[in-house]
Parts: C-alpha cells; structure tokens; sequence
C-alpha cells in the first residue's frame, strides 16, 4: 500500500514538473534592443523646381532640404554656413540647368557683376558687340541698359563733283532699333539712376549686323539716337531706299536667313555676310 502511494506521489511530481516547464517556456521573452545611433543630417539648398538654362533664379526657386552630412559635398550651400544664401542667390543666372531637388552650387550660377553674365543673358543667335562713344555720340550719357537706340554712321568723303570744295560729310542709320545690352561694364541699371556717361556701349546684334557695325567703325565715326519706349517698341517702318541705299538678302542652304538695310560699306561686304 506504502509502495503505491509513493509511485503515485512520485507520478504527480513527475507532472507537476513537466507542467511548470512547459509554462514557462511559452512565456514571450523581453527582448532588449541595442540603441539606434542617431544620423546626422544638415540642411541643403536644392531647387524647388526645375530651372532652366539662361532662367534667372528666384526666391521662390529654392528650398531648404535636410541631407546626411556623410552625403553632403562641400560643394552644396547649407544653412549652418549661409542661413542668407536664398536671398544671396536670387537674381543670379543658370549657367547650366537644374532638375527639381538638385543641390544648387554656386559654379552652375553666374551673378550679375560675374564675367560670364553677359553670355548667360544674350539670347540665342544673338551677339554682343561693343562700340567706343562719348557725351557726343552717347547721347549725353542718357543710354542705359536695355534702351533702343538707332546706330549712325557718319563719314566725311571728298566732293568729286567740285574737288576744290570743302569735304562733304554725310550721316545715315545703319542699324535701327537695337538693345543695349551694358554701358562699360554696368550691364543693369542702377536704381535711381537716370544717366550713365561711359565711354564704350555694348549692343545685341546678329552676326551679319556684328560684321555691318566693325566695317562702319572703320569708315566713320559711330553715333547711338536713343529711342522713346513707345517707338522702341513698336515695329520699324519701312525705310525708303535712297540713291545709295538697298537691300541686301542672306542666303544659307538655299534658304532666305536675313535681310540687311545696306550702304555701299555693307555692299562691298556682302558676299561674306
């Protein structure tokens, strides 16, 4: 009786045992983590939007993107550096294009005072040219960037009909209604500024209108007749050709390019405009 008591006894321990464990073993374990070090990250410049090649930049074209330092090249404006870099910037021209959220580098961008502005600025096709002028032949200092003016050639020449009489000097437009693109070296106007007296202006022309400009400086002196806004912005009239005047026609390709009012210097030229 003693001895079945015992193995009875011994059987419930035995399975008290094996319940124990197999509660404890399903248990769910705490799992302690290792801390996560935290990235550093810097703030960026990047552009808001595409920019395009020869866009000038605006407040509005740039935000402040937050970057890991680790991917940041020195080469990108951060905002611990230059906290004033959006407004530093505007104004400036692309030199190269930007893709929305590309980092802005200042390599890509040419400010005004830069020497690569004037190339950024001068639309396609076009070229700039600088002739010398005075007072005189400035029109007092009074052009300023961006004005029209009209482009004279005056030229003294012998009178072959009375060769004892005194020379006779004659004025005519060459090139009508162009753009100034600089006074010297000042490509903007000057806020307040009403008069700009330099010594060489810089215009925007097209090749064949480059070649008729350094052919003339070569024969007379070269004078600028400022243009009002109203005139400068509408179209020219019609010229009416003179006993010296005509027109010269480009041909390229067989194709018509452009058409030139022309003076017997731009006639002796012609064939290589």
């Amino acid at each position: 009786m003693k001895t079945a008591r015992i193995v009875v006894l011994a059987v419930a321990l035995l399975a008290g045992g094996v319940a124990a464990y197999l509660a404890s073993s399903s248990e769910p374990k705490t799992v302690v983590s290792e801390p996560v070090a935290q990235l550093a990250t810097v703030d960026v410049l990047v552009a808001k939007s595409d920019i395009g090649l020869g866009q000038t930049v605006g407040p509005d074209d740039l935000l402040w993107q937050t970057w890991p330092s680790v991917t940041a090249s020195n080469n990108f404006i951060r905002r611990s550096d230059r906290p004033d870099a959006t407004s530093q910037i505007a104004g400036s021209i692309a030199r190269s294009p930007f893709i929305a959220g590309e980092p802005i580098r200042e390599s890509k961008l040419v400010k005004a005072n830069g020497s690569g502005f004037m190339a950024a600025v001068l639309p396609a096709g076009m070229r700039a040219v600088s002739t010398e002028i005075s007072p005189e032949t400035g029109a007092g200092g009074f052009i300023l960037p961006n004005d029209r003016v009209d482009v004279i050639l005056s030229k003294r020449e012998k009178n072959a009909e009375r060769p004892n009489a005194g020379d006779v000097v004659t004025s005519e437009i060459i090139l009508p209604n162009i753009r100034v693109l600089a006074i010297d070296q000042a490509p903007r106007e000057k806020d307040g500024q009403n008069a700009v007296v330099g010594k060489t202006a810089t215009l925007e022309l097209k090749a064949g209108q480059a070649e008729v400009l350094a052919r003339a400086r070569q024969i007379g002196t070269i004078s600028l007749a400022l243009r009002s806004l109203v005139d400068a912005r509408a179209a020219d009239a019609p010229r009416v050709a003179g006993p010296n005047d005509g027109l010269v026609t480009v041909f390229r390709g067989g194709e018509e390019r452009d058409i030139y009012s022309c003076t017997p210097l731009c006639k002796r030229g012609a064939g290589g405009t």
